[in-house]
């Protein structure tokens, strides 16, 4: 469904990708995990297209390497932003339908809304609700949300978990669960390891910008390794 080949990306002198290739199979979860400034946040940008990179980026067979941001997203791969990015003085409903702005089936987005409420009947309640006004989680139901208008095929989530009280945590990564279980496919970027990996089919682990281990979630979270740098032994 998505794939990137030898991605390299650089920031100046710094060389912060370096030959990073994923796989993420159509219907499947997976996950990259790895310490602050190991490459994670840059690789989705590199994928999105929001920076520049070499290296190949393919979405359902097609090569979308030199794609605009725009384009992609109208090609259905939508990028979920570390810290919600919402528009803090927008209702609900009109974040909402800004995610819905690459469609111009007017039925098809209404059905759409109705079905991301019934994921998040809290933003139901909420329809006219400022987005500033909401909690932590409610901003990040709504992000996931407003990604979700689009009806894309996949979506690449960075630190969905960041900021958010435990309890919260759970819900975000039952949520996650649920869209997955619809038919979309999900990358993931999160430093709760232990999370991510519990819901993922499988797995790469990102050091200073290299893809140093990889496997099946459960692989993961039984390997030393892993258990030692991400998982607290």
């Amino acid at each position: 469904m998505l794939r990137a080949e030898h991605l390299d990306v650089f920031y100046g002198g710094i060389h912060a990708l370096k030959d990073v290739s994923i796989n993420i199979p159509q219907g499947k979860i997976v996950t990259l995990i790895g310490a602050n400034g190991a490459g994670k946040s840059s690789t989705l940008r590199a994928i999105s297209g929001l920076i520049r990179k070499t290296g190949k980026v393919f979405l359902g067979g097609e090569d979308i390497s030199s794609a605009t941001p725009e384009a992609i997203t109208a090609g259905g791969l939508v990028l979920v932003p570390e810290g919600r990015k919402i528009f803090p003085h927008l209702t609900v409903y009109e974040n909402l339908m800004l995610g819905a702005y690459v469609r111009n089936d007017k039925a098809g987005v209404n059905e759409t809304r109705d079905w991301v409420y019934d994921l998040f009947p809290r933003l139901r309640e909420r329809a006219w609700q400022k987005g500033g006004t909401l909690s932590g989680g409610e901003q990040q139901m709504l992000a996931l949300g407003r990604a979700l208008m689009s009806r894309p095929g996949v979506i690449m989530m960075d630190e969905p978990s960041l900021g958010l009280a435990p309890l919260l945590v759970r819900e975000v990564f039952e949520i996650i669960s649920t869209i997955n279980a619809e038919g979309v496919t999900l990358l993931l970027v999160e430093q709760n390891a232990f999370a991510a990996l519990r819901v993922a089919h499988y797995a790469y682990v990102l050091e200073v910008g290299r893809i140093v281990l990889e496997g099946t979630g459960a692989e993961l979270l039984a390997d030393s390794r892993v258990r030692e740098a991400y998982l607290g032994g």
